[in-house]
């Protein structure tokens, strides 16, 4: 989860069609903060452990309770207009989005389930609460899916295959090919195939990083997404994770620890 937050904050700076479009660039800055990507990333984390193995109505009422709580938390985080009225209404319903908001907080799906299937249909619940659109629903499968299978030791190949056999991504483009034309679009189909690229090309967690705001377009949840993936494939390098927790609130960091822990009594058992 960490892996996504950070994404996220290294590429907060660049968003809106702000990347420098290369890869040499300060990895963190004074403009380097959270934005909405992390704090609903911290929300469905919350609801997600809080609900592991309850039936579909009680993790979908709880994704609900926890976005709009962690919402209200932090009402000027960033959120585009449909998703800032969801927050804001009581008993909200979904509106049909298609938008990378579903992609960008579903990581930590990818960790917290023991199959494929389990964490498609939890990522699947993440997204219906307000991306009920197949594209919106897709995203956040495919995301999470990319993350499972980078957790579980399966190589970019094998990855590479399945997202394009499950959920029909173009995944032929190169970042090279994909760079100098790509600008800010906040869909899940403009953006998703994006950040997996940028997942499949990249040498290390850094690498990833890098070639992912090189890339613009929505570039903190563009490298959120891909961060997300880097973080299961190769881990990440203490300095990083450090910085990352130094720009977190108590309370955001709180969630983080506990997901750890939640991870490490999982992996005993």
């Amino acid at each position: 989860m960490y892996g996504a937050i950070t994404g996220d904050m290294i590429g907060a700076p660049y968003e809106f069609d702000r990347s420098p479009k290369v890869k040499e660039f300060p990895l963190f800055s004074r403009e380097s903060d959270f934005t909405d990507d992390s704090v609903m990333t911290i929300a469905v984390a919350e609801a997600l452990m809080d609900t592991i193995g309850a039936d579909d109505e009680t993790v979908k009422a709880a994704l609900v309770d926890s976005m709009q709580k962690w919402g209200h938390k932090y009402p000027y985080a960033g959120y585009g207009g449909m998703f800032a009225q969801w927050l804001r209404t009581k008993n909200p319903q979904p509106y049909g989005s298609f938008g990378n908001g579903s992609a960008m907080r579903v990581s930590s799906a990818g960790w917290l389930y023991d199959t494929l299937e389990e964490t498609r249909h939890a990522a699947r619940l993440t997204a219906e609460v307000t991306h009920n659109h197949p594209e919106g629903i897709k995203g956040a499968e495919a995301t999470a899916s990319a993350i499972f299978l980078a957790r579980n030791g399966k190589g970019k190949d094998e990855i590479k295959a399945y997202i394009i056999r499950e959920f029909g991504y173009d995944l032929s483009r190169t970042c090279d090919e994909i760079r100098p034309t790509y600008f800010h679009i906040e869909t899940c189909q403009k953006t998703v195939p994006e950040a997996i690229t940028a997942f499949l090309e990249g040498t290390d967690f850094e690498d990833v990083i890098r070639t992912a705001v090189s890339l613009g377009g929505d570039c903190d949840t563009l490298t959120c997404i891909a961060g997300g993936m880097a973080e299961a494939f190769y881990g990440m390098p203490d300095f990083i994770k450090e910085e990352c927790r130094r720009r977190l609130p108590d309370d955001m960091k709180a969630v983080c620890e506990r997901f750890e822990q939640k991870l490490a009594s999982q992996a005993k058992h």
